[in-house]
């Protein structure tokens, strides 16, 4: 079914909705989910909290990209639960993420005066500066946590290819950021 279709029940609040959104995005969601907490129980109840949460949210939210909503809804709740099922001990292809872009964001991270919105759309205008395919991998490592094995396999290049995609692509949104005004 078509997304606007989809949105279009949560606005008449049939059930038919998360019906729909499990038939069309399940799988993309309980990816995501499973990634982040590489465990099928976690992943699948998160899935199901992915659901109510757009029950909640829709309407009167009313998503431009419903994929990218859906992806974006998942992907937080899985890093909540994450965080607080494994308060000392992350999962170790999340934790690779996060120290990749700590390097970026000089360790210390961004000063406290800016706001995660702020930098998330400094980040959405620096993607919007890349070539496709280094945005792509750099999406596919960051937002949804593939490893760079899963990367390579999906894209046909090699581990030290997306390695080197991905490292290159740091330090240009560093300098960006720095262009941008951000204190790193």
């Amino acid at each position: 079914m078509e997304e606007q279709k989809i949105i279009e029940l949560y606005f008449a609040r049939k059930e038919q909705a998360i019906r729909e959104t499990e038939a069309g995005y399940g799988k993309l969601c309980y990816g995501i989910a499973y990634r982040i907490l590489g465990n099928r129980e976690d992943a699948e109840e998160c899935v199901n909290d992915t659901y109510a949460a757009l029950w909640r949210a829709i309407p009167p939210e009313k998503p431009q990209n419903f994929k990218a909503y859906i992806c974006k809804v998942t992907r937080n709740l899985a890093l909540k639960k994450a965080e607080y099922l494994h308060r000392e001990k992350r999962s170790a292809g999340l934790l690779v993420s996060f120290e990749e872009l700590e390097g970026v964001l000089c360790d210390g991270g961004i000063s406290p005066e800016t706001g995660d919105e702020e930098l998330g759309r400094a980040i959405g205008r620096f993607l919007k500066t890349e070539k496709e395919e280094a945005r792509k991998v750099f999406v596919r490592r960051y937002f949804f946590f593939d490893s760079i094995g899963e990367i390579g396999k999906r894209y046909g290049f090699s581990d030290s290819k997306v390695k080197n995609m991905l490292l290159r692509t740091r330090k240009r949104l560093q300098a960006f950021l720095r262009k941008e005004g951000f204190d790193l």
